[in-house]
């Protein structure tokens, strides 16, 4: 049996054992939880706990709409969120004694936050606050307007608080966002510069962080001013010295230039990072330059034995200079000289229209279609089952089915496993504290709090364990709503369980399974790749190669998520896993040939024999091409063009050039590019038809 295959108890103990880094500021856990717990407190204070109670749970539903990004991103998504939790709740408070009317309203809302995954995480976090508080709200209705108008508002508030909280800071730290961006790619280009070589899990373009610091700096969102100008220089100055670090590696020619220099690069890329980072001077970055460029005349004088290296050298030594330069200038307490035009976001990080977008998405097609499906009929038929059975908080079981619910089987697999788990060890955990704790009000906020904190903190870390410290969480807000908090847990864990439950049931019963659009995925990311080396071919026209090394990136990242979706997927065929991992390797292999391609031509500008290079590189694309749309079809690779007879041909043409500097790496850099496209070749055209039965008996069985 292949290693790739699927087991249900790997799966488990992989959920229940992978633990991530914490990646939530400590500010941020502290803002969140304060939203939270202080309006408890003065409603406590003030013998308004009631008021206290409503504001406080519409903070801890909007909490997770406080992300990293621009204010104004956060601006927008918590004033959505906040909306959103207002309407859901007013519904809940109006309709909840009237069963068939509350099952409409739980489709439709389920349905429309089910379509909101199109947006992304964030925005599809509105559309599952949307649901909790519909069934939460319901569950306690309120028969006259005014009052359920004053409660909605009340969750409305608590959105408000948050979002007050989130932003509490924008006067004083305008450009603090932008500039911890800037400072996470500067941090990992200075420990690309640390490695002397790339393996193959290597990030053939920009990474994720470069793909986060584009859509702060350019987004729909972006903040103005002229601070804005330095941050768009030091983005395109990581996208050059990216490029040049990947070049350095795969064309160094004398190791110990190689890796001194590199060194001495990363001392300055992580100098920068700080410097961002705090907002100040760099003036550490500025004396680590001062070495590099030392050393960069000591190690390259004299040295011909350097070959390629140099130009590379040269290159990124100018680039690191300008870095430090306009590190100088960034943030809110540098002056600009000049305002600079408004650099757009590259196209293939900028979003159509939202109700484009969601039109394209309303066909049974999309997987977001599908999970909005789901989603409508899972949060209705476990709101039904609940009341029928009237079961103490059965609100918690389409609450749950409505958190657990996700597009892919993965992630509904897992959450619905930890969330079993961790309301579990949170009913342990919760009785203990609770029973060392003095039986006081403000004893019990003050361990609500620590429990809010743990939750946030450790949400993206290991949900099962968070969702422990939010049972405890939940229980003591309801206990000062005067419900048994031993009750109450009890009643959550078998609820939680029912929710799980039928949330897995709904995805099994009707899946959307990765195996299905997997090849899309990596077609589309050998389509990027081959446009990419096409807009290589027009060296003069820098802004296309950055538009499609960007695309080229993205569907890199798609690709790589639907491979990790698939291999968490039941009843997945072992040889397209086989084929997927192959395709993707080799893929990273071929983008890195690319940026190395690019950095030549950046480095000398016209490259000899321009017109045969850009043909040659051409024939590559269409191969590609070719390679994509068979894979795309299921059917064997076409015959190709045979383009190890025309690279022999090119580097006879580049040998008589008299431009040895540049003829050289050009023909390595072809000869790595014939590679790069006979092994995509070979690995999507071995064993076509065994493929295609293992698919089809895979798609029988599911």
């Amino acid at each position: 049996m292949s290693g790739n295959a699927y087991s249900l108890r790997a799966q488990v103990l992989d959920s229940l054992t992978r633990t991530r880094r914490p990646d939530v500021p400590l500010r941020v856990v502290v803002r969140n939880t304060a939203a939270v717990v202080l309006p408890l407190g003065i409603g406590i204070a003030t013998g308004h706990t009631a008021i206290g109670l409503g504001i406080g749970a519409g903070a801890l539903d909007t909490m997770f709409s406080d992300q990293p990004g621009p204010y104004r991103q956060r601006v927008w998504q918590l004033v959505l969120a906040s909306l959103a939790a207002g309407l859901a709740s007013l519904i809940g408070f109006l309709l909840g004694d009237h069963l068939v009317p509350m099952l409409f309203a739980t489709a439709l809302t389920g349905f429309f936050g089910g379509l909101l995954v199109v947006f992304g995480v964030d925005i599809a976090r509105v559309g599952m606050t949307s649901m909790i508080l519909l069934v939460v709200t319901a569950a306690t209705p309120i028969h006259s307007l005014s009052g359920a108008l004053g409660g909605a508002a009340l969750i409305f508030a608590g959105g408000l608080l948050m979002l007050l909280f989130s932003v509490a800071a924008w006067p004083l730290q305008r450009y603090r966002p932008e500039r911890l961006a800037l400072a996470e790619v500067y941090r990992g280009l200075a420990s690309l510069a640390r490695q002397q070589a790339h393996d193959d899990a290597d990030v053939p373009a920009l990474t994720e962080a470069m793909t986060t610091l584009q859509q702060t700096l350019l987004g729909r969102h972006h903040a103005r001013g002229r601070a804005m100008e330095a941050f768009g220089v030091l983005l395109e100055l990581a996208e050059r010295i990216r490029l040049e670090l990947v070049a350095m590696a795969e064309l160094r020619a004398n190791a110990t230039v190689h890796a001194m220099f590199r060194g001495d690069a990363a001392r300055v890329l992580a100098a920068i990072a700080a410097a961002l980072e705090e907002g100040e001077t760099p003036t550490q970055a500025e004396r680590a330059l001062q070495t590099l460029r030392a050393s960069e005349t000591a190690l390259l004088a004299g040295n011909a034995g350097a070959g390629s290296l140099d130009a590379h050298v040269h290159a990124l030594s100018g680039q690191l200079a300008a870095a430090v330069r306009n590190a100088n200038w960034a943030g809110s307490r540098g002056e600009l000289r000049a305002a600079a035009a408004e650099t757009p976001l590259p196209a293939a990080l900028r979003s159509n229209s939202a109700l484009a977008t969601l039109r394209a998405s309303l066909t049974p097609r999309s997987v977001a279609f599908r999970h909005a499906v789901r989603s409508a009929v899972c949060l209705s038929v476990a709101l039904l089952i609940s009341r029928q059975l009237q079961l103490p908080h059965g609100y918690w079981i389409p609450m749950t089915a409505a958190i657990v619910l996700r597009p892919d089987f993965a992630a509904t697999f897992n959450f619905g496993l930890l969330r079993v788990v961790g309301t579990v060890l949170g009913l342990v955990l919760t009785t203990a504290l609770l029973h060392v704790t003095p039986d006081e009000p403000w004893a019990h906020l003050a361990l609500m709090a620590v429990l809010c904190m743990a939750f946030r903190y450790l949400a993206t870390a290991h949900y099962g364990i968070a969702v422990a410290a939010l049972t405890g969480t939940v229980v003591i807000l309801l206990s000062f709503e005067g419900v048994n908090s031993g009750a109450a847990v009890m009643d959550r864990v078998v609820n939680t369980a029912l929710g799980s439950g039928m949330a897995l049931l709904a995805y099994v019963l009707w899946p959307t399974w990765e195996r299905a659009r997997a090849r899309a995925a990596l077609a589309d990311m050998l389509d990027a790749y081959a446009d990419y080396l096409r807009a290589l071919t027009h060296p003069d026209k820098h802004g296309t190669h950055r538009e499609m090394r960007t695309a080229a990136r993205t569907a890199r990242s798609n690709a790589q998520a639907s491979l990790d979706r698939m291999r968490a997927e039941p009843a997945t065929p072992a040889q397209l896993l086989d084929l997927a991992g192959a395709l993707f390797a080799n893929g990273n292999r071929l983008a890195r040939t690319a940026m190395t391609l690019e950095a030549l031509i950046d480095n000398h500008g016209t490259l000899p024999e321009q017109a045969e290079v850009g043909g040659f590189v051409d024939h590559a694309a269409t191969a590609l091409h070719a390679i994509a749309a068979a894979l795309r079809d299921g059917r064997p690779v076409p015959p190709l063009p045979d383009l190890r007879t025309l690279q022999r041909s090119l580097v006879a043409l580049l040998a008589i050039s008299g431009e040895r500097a540049v003829a050289e790496p050009l023909g390595r850099i072809t000869d790595r590019l014939v590679d790069n496209v006979n092994t995509l070749a070979h690995a999507a055209g071995r064993n076509p038809a065994k493929l295609a039965d293992a698919e089809a008996e895979a798609g029988s069985r599911s």
